[in-house]
């Protein structure tokens, strides 16, 4: 039997901090999401001024990310490509760039979403979560 890394609680509030404070230097109002490798929610908030869609959008997103094990721009860049039928993939609802996976010795431990600003921004946002710890 092998043995994983898992998101701890601290980890999460980790993530979501330094999230949340590279959204605010930029004056970005947006959503994050944390999730489990499952896509299951570990953590979500909604900055001041985020339109309401992005906390919908956000943890698409990351579930995307996370069950995918890939950031979900590579699914928004496969349908731009013109492999439109990937958009009847079943459970992924969140397949545009700002979607980045939590990897730690190729395991995938979760992902973080962000939604509310321009997707490569968003992407900004959820990696600089991810950075903080240290991966």
């Amino acid at each position: 039997m092998k043995t994983k890394p898992v998101l701890e609680f601290a980890d999460i509030k980790t993530i979501a901090a330094a999230a949340e404070a590279e959204a605010l230097k930029n004056n970005w109002a947006v959503s994050i999401c944390i999730v489990d490798d499952g896509g299951n929610m570990l953590w979500f908030q909604r900055l001041d001024g985020a339109a309401p869609i992005s906390a919908h959008i956000a943890p698409g997103k990351a579930r995307t990310s996370a069950m995918g094990r890939r950031e979900s721009k590579v699914y928004e860049d496969m349908i731009n490509g013109g492999r439109a039928s990937f958009l009847s993939a079943p459970t992924l609802e969140g397949m545009l760039e700002g979607g980045v996976p939590i990897m730690k010795d190729g395991q995938c431990l979760g992902a973080v979403g962000v939604s509310g600003v321009k997707s490569t921004e968003d992407a900004q946002i959820a990696k600089a979560g991810i950075a903080a710890l240290g991966l």
